[in-house]
């Protein structure tokens, strides 16, 4: 699989790509963690969104147990009061397969709150939901995208720690 290793300035230009989009106010957001901290905090703050929440999800990681797509183990999510009868943007960094965000999508809808996706990368090629795709995306990919938070914790395979990305 291809991969992209991106800097902090074409994260900026992702956000930039991304906030004409947005449509109204958002009563409150939650973020995907750990991809949706960064993008989720950048946004919330250009959006002025106060409400900030966090969904920890987990699938196995088994090739087996992918293929029968079993359910999440929320390991995080926000009570149903917290996201009742209110708007909420779900943010994350890639949609890729879309079973995290999807999962998310589902609990805020099953809480009472109207849910609209947002990532900074959407690919078509993994994604399981032919009839769904993110509300608001920065960039459309077939690329494996390696962000400037995830090089100094090692990343994956082929990012060495600490090594400088040019511009």
């Amino acid at each position: 699989m291809r991969q992209e290793v991106l800097t902090w300035t074409e994260v900026d230009r992702l956000i930039d790509a991304l906030l004409p989009q947005f449509r109204g106010h958002f009563d409150g957001m939650v973020m995907i963690t750990r991809g949706g901290l960064v993008p989720g905090g950048i946004v919330s703050e250009a959006l002025d969104i106060k409400h900030i929440l966090t969904a920890a999800v987990d699938f196995p990681s088994d090739v087996e147990a992918m293929k029968l797509m079993t359910l999440p183990n929320f390991l995080q999510f926000p009570d149903n009061h917290l996201l009742g009868g209110r708007r909420i943007l779900v943010v994350d960094d890639v949609w890729g397969s879309g079973r995290t965000i999807t999962a998310v999508k589902s609990r805020v809808e099953a809480a009472g709150g109207f849910p609209e996706l947002c990532v900074l990368h959407y690919n078509p090629t993994r994604t399981l939901f032919n009839k769904m795709w993110p509300t608001y995306y920065a960039a459309i990919t077939d690329a494996r995208i390696v962000y400037p938070w995830e090089i100094d914790r090692g990343g994956p395979e082929g990012v060495l720690r600490g090594e400088p990305v040019a511009n």
